[in-house]
C-alpha cells in the first residue's frame, strides 16, 4: 500500500443470509449483485473467531476465519483459500467481544478491506491498529471491481485525526514509531471551556497534554476530539495476554519493559474449566495443549515483568477455580472513581459502576499501553438514561438493560460508540451490584462504555471492601456539569419495567416475558461477571429457598449451574447459607471462572436442540455452545430451573 493510494486485489465475498449463495461463492463463483442480496447483520467476533479458535494467537488464526458464522457454511481454510480481498456484510459488523483475533484472522487470510453497513467501535479500532481497512461506503465495490486505485483518504473519511493517521501509517505500531521519533503528533486540543458530562470530565482530566513532560489534563473536550489518555489500571487475561505480549516484543523489542507494572494486572479467569467441556474432536486437534499454553505464557510474562497475576485457587489440596473473573475483581480491589481503566475484554465497562471511565481494548492497544501507559480515545457522544421510581418485586437491573437494548436506538445501530450514562433517583436506589449490571451490558448496545456517577453507595462499598478513608474516596468523585450536553436523553420509570427475556441470537432481541410462548429448557445458568455477583446470589437463593419450602427441586431433565464471580462472592454466599440451599435444590455449584459464557466451562450446551436460559450478558450464535440461549434475570433463571420452562419468579 502506497502513502496515497491503495489497490484492493482478490475476490469479493458477500456474507449473505442465503446459505446456498454463500456456498457458491466459497466454491469459486463470483456474484455481481451481492450488495443487493440480504446481507447478514450483527456478525459477532464470536462468529469470526469462536472461543476455541482464540487458543491460537498467531497466523494460524487465518485458517479458521469465520468458521463460527451462523449456518455452518464456512469451514477451515474457506476464507484463506478463497482468494478474497474484500468481505461485505450488513449492520453491526464485529459486535460483541473485543478479541482482536477476529480482524486479525481476516487480515492474515488475505482480506484487505471489510465493508459493512455499520461497524462496531472496538472491532473497527482493532482493524485500524493492525492495518485492516474498513468502510461503510458500498460505492467502493464497483471501483474495486474495475481495478481502480483508491485514495487512502477514502478509508479515513469521518475518522478522527489520530485514527486517520494510524490508517495512513498502516497500523498503530507504525504510527507510534513515528510518534516517538517526533515525525508525527496528535493534533493539539483547543476545545474551549464548556459544560461536560461525566465521561468527558474524566477524559479531560486524564488527557495527555504533553507527551514529553507527561503533563496531564486539558481545559475541555468535546465529542470527536482525538487524544491519548493516561490509564490508571491496565489488565488482560490469558485469552489475550499471549498475543499482546507477542505484539509487545515485536513492537518494542525483546527486552521491552512494562511501564509502571504495579498498575498492570493479569488474570487466569477465562479457561480455568475448559478441560471439563472441551469436545474430544478439539482434543484430537491438540487444542487442549494449545489452550493450556496460554496460561503458561501469561504466567511467564507476569513474572518477567513484575505484574500481579490473579491465578487459580486450591481448596483441600486441589485446584477449584480462579481467584475471580477479572471484571468482578477490578471492582473489588483495583478501580476507583475518576480513573481510566483499560482491559482486554469488552466487559471492562462494568467498572463504570464505580464512576470511572472503563472500556475494552484489543491486543495491539494493550501492548502499546504496557509501554506508553496511554490509550487513544476519540471522545464519544454520551446518551443519558434518567431512571426514576423503583423496581417492582421480581424485576432487576438485568430486565432494565434488556428493555433498553431492545430500543430502536440500539437495534438500529445508533448507539455504536456512544457512552451510556445512567442517572436519576432510580439509580441511587440500586445497589452497586445492580448498577454494575447496567454498566456491564452497555457494550451489548455497541456502546463505548457505561458509567454512573459515584455516590455514598460507592463510598460505603470501597470503605468496607478496601478500608479506604471515606473522605479520600469522596475527593475522587467526578460529577457531570448540570448543563452538560447529551446526544440523546431517555427517561425510564423503573416501576413500569417488566420481566424481560432476550430471544436467541442477540442481546437486543428483548421481549417481555409475558409475550413469550412456552419454552422448555434443559440448562439454567446463573453466573458470569454479569450474573455472578452478591446481589445475583441473593436472587437465586430467594427463589430456590421458596421452591424448597414447597418441596420442589430442579426439574427433571434440567441442569442448574450457579457460578460465582469471585472467591469473595463465594464466601459471601457460604456465610449467608446459600450454598446449602443450592445443594439441596439440586444445583451444580461452580467456582469462579468465565466458563459457560465463552463456551469454556460447566453450563454450556452440547447439542443444537438444547435450550438454555442464562444470566450471562450475550447470546450470539455459538457463544455458549450450539444450543439456543435465552438471556434473562437471575430471578427468571432460578424460577425456570424449577419449572423446567422459562417462567417469571412469581410463578414459583
Amino acid at each position: 500500500m502506497s502513502e496515497q493510494n491503495v489497490r484492493i486485489t482478490g475476490r469479493i465475498l458477500y456474507l449473505t443470509e442465503d446459505a446456498e449463495l454463500l456456498r457458491r461463492q466459497l466454491g469459486g463463483e463470483s456474484i455481481g449483485d451481492g450488495a443487493q442480496q440480504k446481507l447478514i447483520d450483527n456478525i459477532s467476533t464470536d462468529e469470526l473467531t469462536p472461543g476455541w479458535v482464540c487458543y491460537y494467537f498467531d497466523e494460524t488464526l487465518a485458517r479458521y476465519c469465520l468458521v463460527g458464522l451462523r449456518g455452518g457454511v464456512i469451514e477451515k481454510d474457506s476464507i484463506k483459500s478463497g482468494g478474497f480481498g474484500v468481505i461485505v456484510s450488513g449492520r453491526s459488523k464485529g459486535c460483541g467481544s473485543s478479541r482482536e483475533t477476529a480482524p486479525y484472522s481476516e487480515l492474515k487470510a488475505g482480506v484487505q478491506l471489510v465493508i459493512a453497513e455499520s461497524i462496531e467501535k472496538i472491532y473497527r479500532q482493532n482493524a485500524q491498529n493492525i492495518g485492516l481497512l474498513t468502510s461503510t461506503d458500498f460505492t467502493l465495490i464497483e471501483r474495486i471491481e474495475r481495478g481502480e486505485a483508491i485514495a487512502i483518504s477514502e478509508f479515513t473519511k469521518g475518522l478522527d485525526p489520530i485514527s486517520a493517521q494510524i490508517v495512513e501509517c498502516g497500523g498503530l505500531f507504525a504510527y507510534n514509531r513515528k510518534r516517538m521519533a517526533g515525525e508525527i503528533a496528535p493534533p493539539a486540543l483547543d476545545t474551549p471551556r464548556r459544560p461536560m458530562n461525566l465521561a468527558e470530565k474524566i477524559i479531560a482530566a486524564r488527557a495527555i497534554a504533553d507527551a514529553r513532560s507527561g503533563a496531564l489534563g486539558v481545559t475541555s473536550v468535546q465529542p470527536g476530539d482525538a487524544l491519548f489518555v493516561r490509564t490508571d489500571v491496565r489488565f488482560s487475561h490469558e485469552y489475550v495476554t499471549p498475543m499482546a505480549e507477542s505484539l509487545f516484543r515485536a513492537g518494542f523489542g525483546e527486552g521491552a519493559k512494562v511501564s509502571e507494572p504495579e498498575s498492570v494486572f493479569t488474570f487466569r479467569d477465562h479457561l480455568t474449566f475448559l478441560s471439563v467441556v472441551m469436545p474430544e474432536a478439539h482434543k484430537q486437534m491438540g487444542l487442549d495443549v494449545q489452550a493450556a499454553s496460554l496460561a503458561t505464557v501469561q504466567e511467564s510474562f507476569s513474572k518477567k515483568q513484575g505484574v500481579r497475576l490473579y491465578g487459580e485457587v486450591t481448596r483441600g489440596g486441589r485446584t477449584v477455580g480462579s481467584e475471580a473473573i477479572c471484571h468482578n475483581k477490578v471492582i473489588e480491589e483495583l478501580a476507583l472513581p475518576g480513573q481510566v481503566v483499560a482491559g482486554t475484554d469488552s466487559h471492562t465497562c462494568m467498572a463504570g459502576a464505580l464512576g470511572c471511565f472503563a472500556f475494552g481494548v484489543g491486543s495491539t492497544d494493550m501492548a502499546n499501553a504496557w509501554f506508553t501507559r496511554d490509550v487513544r480515545v476519540k471522545v464519544p457522544e454520551t446518551v443519558r438514561f434518567v431512571l426514576s421510581g423503583e423496581l417492582r418485586p421480581g424485576v432487576c437491573a438485568k430486565d432494565v438493560m434488556l428493555h433498553i437494548l431492545a430500543m430502536d436506538h440500539f437495534k438500529t445501530g445508533k448507539g455504536i460508540g456512544q457512552v451510556l450514562e445512567f442517572s436519576g433517583d432510580g439509580v441511587k436506589k440500586l445497589s452497586l451490584d445492580e448498577r454494575a449490571t447496567l454498566t456491564n451490558m452497555a457494550v451489548e448496545a455497541g456502546s463505548f462504555t457505561g458509567i454512573i456517577e459515584a455516590d455514598e453507595v460507592v463510598v460505603a462499598y470501597l470503605t468496607e471492601m478496601r478500608g479506604l478513608p471515606a473522605d479520600e474516596i469522596r475527593q475522587r468523585i467526578v460529577r457531570a456539569d448540570p448543563d452538560a450536553s447529551y446526544a440523546a436523553s431517555f427517561e425510564i420509570d423503573l416501576g413500569k419495567v417488566v420481566s424481560m427475556v432476550a430471544t436467541p441470537g442477540d442481546p437486543r432481541n428483548g421481549v417481555p416475558l409475558s409475550d413469550l410462548a412456552e419454552v422448555k429448557i434443559q440448562i439454567a445458568y446463573g453466573g458470569s461477571c454479569t450474573g455472578g455477583k452478591k446481589a445475583d446470589m441473593d436472587m437465586y437463593a430467594a427463589v430456590l429457598e421458596r421452591a424448597l419450602a414447597q418441596g420442589r427441586k430442579v426439574a427433571d431433565g434440567v441442569q442448574l449451574y450457579i457460578q460465582f464471580g469471585s472467591q469473595h462472592i463465594r464466601e459471601y454466599a457460604e456465610k449467608k447459607g446459600y450454598l446449602e440451599i443450592f445443594q439441596r435444590v439440586g444445583a451444580n455449584i461452580v467456582d469462579p471462572s468465565c466458563g459457560a459464557c465463552i463456551r469454556a466451562g460447566p453450563g454450556v450446551s452440547f447439542q443444537p436442540g438444547e435450550v438454555t436460559v442464562s444470566a450471562i450478558n450475550r447470546n450470539f450464535p455459538g457463544r455458549s455452545g450450539p444450543g439456543q440461549v435465552y438471556l434473562a434475570s437471575p430471578w427468571v433463571v432460578a424460577a425456570s430451573a424449577i419449572a423446567g420452562k422459562i417462567v417469571a419468579p412469581e410463578q414459583i
